[in-house]
This record gives C-alpha cells, sequence and structure tokens, in this order.
C-alpha cells in the first residue's frame, strides 16, 4: 500500500494549485466595475495601449520612441540620451525629462526604471483599473502564475502515479486499479485548465478581459513606415521588437536588468 501516500500527495498538489487559480480568477474578475461592459464607448490613449500590454516599462518606452522620432529627445545605441527640447508636452514627457536630469543626459536604463515608477504611469494605471479595463497591481501576474503552477502540478501527479506502478505491486490490487486511482487527481487539474482556458485567457498580467478586446481593435503597423500614430501603437502593443530603426532599438536594448518589460 506504498502507493496510497503518493496519492494523497497527488491529490494535496493537485488540490492546492487549482485552489489558487480559482482565487486568482475571483481577484482578477472583482476588478471589474459594476454594471455594463468594461470599457464601452471608449478608446485607448497610446499611454493606457503601452500599460495594457506591457506595463509600466512599455509606457517608458513608447514616451521615449515617440520623442526620439519627434527629435526632442537623441539616443544613442551607446545607450545613452541626451534632452534637444526641455519642454515636455504632456506629464509622461516631463517625467521622462526629469528622469534625465538637470545635465540633460543619461544613461537609458535608469530613465526608463524611474519614468516606469513615476506619479504618470501610475495616474494611467488608476484610470485604467477604474475603468475596468486594467487587472489591481499583481492580479494578472497572480493569475498566470497560478495557470503555470496548475500545469505543474499536472506534471507532478504523472510523475506520482509513474512511481506508484514502479512499485512492487500489492498481491490483491492490479496495476490499472492504481493508475485509475490516479487518474482522477489529473483529470481534475487538466479540467482546471480547460476551464481556465476558457474563461480568462490570454493569462494577461495587466489587462483585464475588456481591456483586451480595445488591445486587439486598435490598428498596427510594422517597421519604420506608414503612419506615426499606427507605427507608435504598433510599439505600445509589441514593444520594442516593433522599432523599426535599428539604432532606436539598439539604444533602447539597454535596460536595467532588474526591471521587468
Amino acid at each position: 500500500m506504498f502507493w496510497v501516500p503518493l496519492l494523497l500527495l497527488a491529490w494535496a498538489v493537485a488540490g492546492a494549485a487549482s485552489l489558487r487559480l480559482c482565487l486568482a480568477a475571483l481577484r482578477g474578475a472583482d476588478a471589474a466595475p459594476p454594471g455594463g461592459e468594461a470599457g464601452a464607448g471608449r478608446g485607448l490613449t497610446l499611454y493606457e495601449a503601452a500599460f495594457l500590454s506591457g506595463g509600466p516599462g512599455r509606457v517608458a518606452d513608447v514616451t521615449l520612441v515617440a520623442m526620439a522620432r519627434q527629435r526632442r529627445l537623441l539616443l544613442a545605441h551607446t545607450g545613452w540620451a541626451t534632452v534637444v527640447d526641455p519642454d515636455g508636452r504632456d506629464d509622461m514627457e516631463r517625467s521622462v525629462i526629469g528622469a534625465i536630469g538637470p545635465q540633460g543626459q543619461s544613461p537609458i536604463a535608469p530613465v526608463r526604471t524611474a519614468a516606469a515608477a513615476g506619479d504618470a504611469v501610475g495616474g494611467i494605471a488608476e484610470r485604467l483599473i477604474r475603468a475596468g479595463l486594467a487587472v489591481p497591481d499583481g492580479a494578472g501576474r497572480s493569475v498566470a502564475d497560478a495557470v503555470r503552477q496548475v500545469r505543474l502540478a499536472a506534471v507532478a501527479v504523472t510523475g506520482l502515479a509513474a512511481t506508484a506502478l514502479l512499485m512492487p505491486a500489492p498481491s490483491d490490487l492490479p496495476r490499472q486499479l492504481v493508475a485509475a486511482w490516479f487518474t482522477l487527481p489529473l483529470f481534475f487539474t487538466l479540467s482546471c485548465l480547460a476551464v481556465a482556458r476558457f474563461e480568462v485567457h490570454p493569462y494577461s498580467r495587466w489587462a483585464s478581459p475588456a481591456g483586451q478586446r480595445l488591445l486587439g481593435a486598435l490598428p498596427r503597423g510594422a517597421g519604420d513606415t506608414g503612419d506615426d500614430r499606427t507605427y507608435l501603437t504598433s510599439v505600445a502593443v509589441l514593444g520594442i521588437r516593433a522599432v523599426g530603426e535599428p539604432e532606436l532599438r539598439a539604444a533602447l536594448a539597454h535596460r536595467d536588468p532588474r526591471q521587468e518589460h
């Protein structure tokens, strides 16, 4: 009967992971405002699209790209930013210029980190959360992490089942019956994954389902051609891989390894 503790362990792993996923999904659902569909009748600004796609760091990236394309900020491929026009046109640009400092020149990595942590990005996040387009800080990550944990639980249950089947079989219990007992926690974890994929997929860290629908409706360009607004929207949604200019893309590749992006 050595397989019984392994079966109990399999149920414990499957139950804990699935419970975490359910709680994370409920927290994400609580972010939606009561009454009506979130985001109905409104669009997204460039900064809002960047936040919903990649969080605070993406907002800083699109601000840097926009200012560089307008020649109000020089971004060198060596990883340095130089202010050309010290008058920011909105809170985000003023945040970037303030992060560069009074000398007018700074490495890009700390500028990006400081701008991403600034009050301007915080205001964008608060507006999106109130509108039901963004999830509260940490909720989106917790759903993705919980899904990953359930997947690992399914692998763990399979491993525990294999271990049990490799043990000497009890004389009064066929191996097929032992395997059948382990299929129950495995089926439970796989069912949770299937429900999660239907209900909360894609597992965005930042955007709620309503926010993801608005993101999907945005026009996107490619490379460094086409309408400037469409180009910047592509950078906001896809990140620096959508930057068409090689030198600008090389400049933005310099970032603080501690800063998530």
